[in-house]
């Protein structure tokens, strides 16, 4: 969370941001953008660092790299449900609290702490995909757009009324991260965008449809697996939206084969799902049409062409897999 205080033309015309941060980069580009814009950031809120990789190094958040480049100050409770970082963040006097990838609902007595509240950068059109992992289920969902959110927070789950939306296109190729590096972009032009409009008392609330609402829960390991007797547009939009976490795999031999890039195919003749349609690229029959399996990594071993696992495997057109 960022406490900032924002000076642009003057100092009356300024927004006191307060943001929520998170790990994902979407957070970090953010921030940078309310630097860049000219807003004062009174501090920044954000996770506990995390051991990552083999060795478990201790390391911080992206938000909290960046907040420490430029000198400004960081915290990081454990939780704000317990009140303990109440006074903190009164005294910090925030204009405006933005929350970007937090994770977390915000508790309601911080809600109107600020002078313009909370407002929340969402990566979809709400009331569409509330929840954690909106981008991944737009592609897993073989949606062609989706978009980002700038909503005014309150005790509900992505429940707030809808301030600025920014429509987004999906390439049909494209993966979760590549689709999430595209939203962050965007989103964080349109946070910066909003802000400016909120000064100017240019926002008129809108109330979300709930009617309408969708949901978009976390993805699991076990979500990810995927059978050849689905249609290759399921399992295509599977591979995408799978990477590049958990990874889309099917099952072989007793073995998780990760798919981590895959293209739509032909089945002309109609052959039985599984059934391996050509070698050179890899190419399987599905429930309907087929799908060409353009990379792969067999569990335990390294990534590889789908032609070249099919290789190893001494695999020949006609076999089921």
């Amino acid at each position: 969370m960022i406490t900032p205080k924002t000076t642009k033309n003057n100092e009356e015309d300024s927004l006191c941001a307060s943001c929520l941060w998170e790990p994902p980069d979407i957070a970090a580009e953010s921030l940078a953008a309310l630097i860049d814009a000219g807003h004062e950031i009174c501090g920044v809120f954000t996770r506990a660092d995390k051991p990552v990789g083999r060795r478990q190094i201790l390391t911080a958040p992206p938000v909290k790299q960046l907040a420490q480049q430029h000198g400004l100050p960081v915290y990081q409770p454990r939780t704000l449900r317990d009140g303990s970082s109440d006074d903190l963040i009164r005294g910090l006097s925030p204009d405006i609290i933005v929350v970007v990838a937090y994770g977390c609902i915000i508790p309601p007595q911080l809600l109107h702490v600020a002078k313009y509240g909370c407002i929340n950068l969402h990566v979809s059109l709400l009331p569409k995909y509330r929840g954690s992992a909106p981008i991944q289920w737009a592609v897993l969902n073989g949606d062609t757009t989706t978009g980002v959110t700038i909503m005014q927070l309150d005790e509900g789950l992505d429940t707030g009324d809808i301030l600025m939306v920014q429509p987004v296109e999906i390439d049909p190729e494209m993966t979760s991260g590549e689709l999430f590096d595209k939203v962050s972009a965007i989103g964080a032009r349109t946070l910066v965008e909003a802000l400016d409009k909120i000064r100017a008392g240019a926002l008129t609330p809108q109330k979300q449809d709930d009617a309408q609402a969708t949901k978009a829960p976390p993805l699991t390991k076990e979500m990810a697996r995927f059978t050849f007797a689905e249609s290759a547009g399921h399992i295509h939009n599977w591979v995408r939206g799978m990477n590049p976490w958990p990874v889309a795999y099917f099952e072989h031999d007793g073995k998780k084969i990760k798919v981590q890039q895959s293209r739509l195919a032909q089945n002309p003749a109609g052959a039985e799902p599984g059934t391996v349609l050509a070698l050179k690229p890899l190419t399987v029959a599905c429930g309907e049409e087929a799908v060409t399996l353009e990379a792969v990594t067999p569990e335990g071993g390294k990534p590889m062409t789908g032609s070249a696992w099919a290789a190893g495997r001494r695999l020949k057109v006609g076999d089921s897999l």
